[in-house]
């Protein structure tokens, strides 16, 4: 083994340099254990064949729940594994051998740059690409420490794209390492492809976003500004090989009956399954490629959960089955103070001229604490979402903080000369927020950038102006994203207050044992002469 063989003879400079930069990765002990495994113990080296075996990913019919699915996308899978070997594994006359894995390794999954880890997935989607027979508009210096890619990619190319990252990231996350095949579940993501089609492409206003056929589109997506769009909007897409390839190598390493830590779905893969429902798994996984966070992973369980309308524990406000209104929505996330995912379908009111009745829309927003009945903004931090029919994600600017609104009536419900709004915002100012969503979950009004300074600036809706847009809600979710841990907490929180509540009903009767000491008897003996003098006991 390699490993074992640098204590019998020097160890090169090159070889120690590689063994320290696996070693910060962590994959060092991984690395030893899979090249003993699959090495053969003659020539102490890996065949080409059995390494492309180890990375290769194969799904014969793939589930999709968008109706624009290329037919080449399971044969592009077929050769995913025989991309990343030819690439990046140098082969010598036995195969490749310790030297040769580790090198193999670190470039494809060392610790690199963003633009870099991005590099290097388009390469191995371009070599797949060319080994399924199909023409590709990249371009690749050859030589190029850098690794410098020109051309340009089409909207199909792109859904190939993240479908391939898709697939790999299914792979290790539900596929048990004792199988050999699984069932794979497509999303849907033109959402996302249409993000990138109007940030690279040159359209115009009357680009329709709704009933758009992104196989079918034909407008190039220059590489450059490409990866621009990758870095600011899904920065966490290339994760996807290296997660991939740790995991087909710890399968190697692992007994045919252990299963490792992914479980197999084997819940309801049908296209509709997740469909009622305004967070996808598309949409899912789209908010968890924004810049890494602690509600990654959250989000992560939920794009690959089993069932993921059957995730109660996660969903703890839904308008449609827990109604509309404020106070509705109060009573099922209060005491939850941990993040919190809203999203808000809602359709202007020019949305069903030309009798189009699906120009529906829907926004987000991330906050990074629960909600408090308040009259002014508060919170730590928080995103804004444009989800659908384009996606899109708007960090804090870090020039103000009224990142969360949320006020219900004042319990005394005093006068007041100017009272404050009643009902829950995002961004902007009182009276000038940027979401705002009414008491009753009937109106959501939108307003223009300009006068939010806390999150970046950017329209939230297609064609959206500088007047504010008022849309009437359709639904509204609440998604809980502090874990297992947040909601066991929550369910104390309303087993007291339910508590309280009914010790605040019950009356003591013990105390008006007697009509003399009873309360009724003083207000009686007031009412009938409120001057007479009593006389005090002493």
């Amino acid at each position: 083994m390699g490993a074992s063989s640098s204590t019998e003879q020097p160890v090169s400079a090159e070889q120690r340099e590689l063994e320290n930069i696996a070693a910060s990765t962590g994959a060092l002990p991984l690395l030893q254990k899979s090249f003993s495994n699959l090495s053969d113990p003659q020539t102490n080296a890996i065949s080409i064949q059995t390494l492309q075996q180890c990375f290769h990913l194969c799904y014969e019919d793939p589930v999709c729940e968008s109706q624009q699915k290329p037919e080449s996308f399971p044969r592009l899978l077929d050769h995913l594994g025989s991309s990343i070997v030819d690439l990046f594994f140098l082969s010598e006359k036995g195969g490749i051998n310790w030297l040769g894995f580790l090198g193999g390794y670190v470039k494809c999954c060392g610790r690199m740059s963003t633009s870099m880890s991005l590099n290097i997935l388009l390469r191995i989607f371009a070599m797949a690409v060319k080994k399924l027979g199909l023409s590709s508009n990249l371009e690749f210096e050859p030589d190029a420490a850098d690794c410098k890619i020109n051309g340009s990619l089409l909207p199909s190319d792109l859904l190939l794209l993240l479908w391939m990252c898709w697939a790999m990231l299914w792979n290790v996350r539900t596929l048990k390492s004792s199988e050999r095949k699984g069932n794979l579940l497509l999303p849907d993501i033109n959402h996302l492809v249409l993000s990138a089609v109007v940030a690279c492409a040159e359209v115009d206003s009357s680009f329709d976003l709704w009933n758009c056929d992104i196989v079918g589109l034909d407008v190039q997506l220059p590489v450059g500004k490409f990866l621009n769009w990758a870095i600011t909007t899904a920065p966490t897409l290339s994760d996807c090989l290296t997660q991939y390839v740790n995991r087909r190598l710890q399968i190697s390493v692992l007994a045919e009956d252990e299963a490792g830590s992914s479980e197999s779905i084997s819940g309801d893969m049908s296209p509709n399954a997740s469909q009622a429902l305004l967070l996808t798994r598309g949409r899912a996984w789209a908010i968890s490629l924004a810049p890494r966070s602690t509600i990654t992973e959250e989000i992560l369980k939920l794009c690959f959960s089993a069932d993921i309308v059957g995730t109660d524990e996660n969903l703890l406000y839904r308008s449609s089955t827990h109604g509309k209104g404020l106070n509705r929505f109060w009573s099922n996330v209060e005491g939850y103070h941990r993040p919190l995912l809203v999203l808000i379908s809602a359709n202007s009111e020019d949305a069903y001229q030309d009798n189009n009745k699906a120009r529906k829309w829907i926004i987000g927003a991330l906050t990074q604490q629960g909600f408090e009945n308040k009259d002014t903004f508060y919170g730590s931090s928080g995103n804004l979402y444009a989800i659908s029919p384009i996606f899109h994600v708007f960090s804090p600017s870090g020039k103000e903080k009224n990142y969360v609104y949320s006020h219900l009536y004042p319990t005394g419900r005093v006068y007041e000369s100017h009272p404050k709004p009643v009902g829950i915002a995002f961004g902007g100012t009182t009276t000038n927020e940027r979401i705002f969503i009414d008491e009753d979950f009937a109106k959501l009004t939108v307003r223009h950038h300009a006068m939010d300074k806390t999150y970046q600036p950017g329209s939230l809706i297609p064609n959206q102006g500088f007047l504010p847009v008022e849309a009437s809600i359709a639904e509204v979710e609440v998604w809980g994203l502090g874990g297992k841990t947040a909601k066991e907490v929550q369910d104390s929180y309303k087993k007291r207050e339910e508590l309280f509540t009914e010790q605040r009903r019950k009356v003591d009767l013990k105390t008006f044992a007697t009509w003399d000491d009873s309360p009724e008897k003083m207000m009686i003996d007031m009412m009938g002469d409120p001057n007479r003098v009593q006389r005090e006991d002493r």
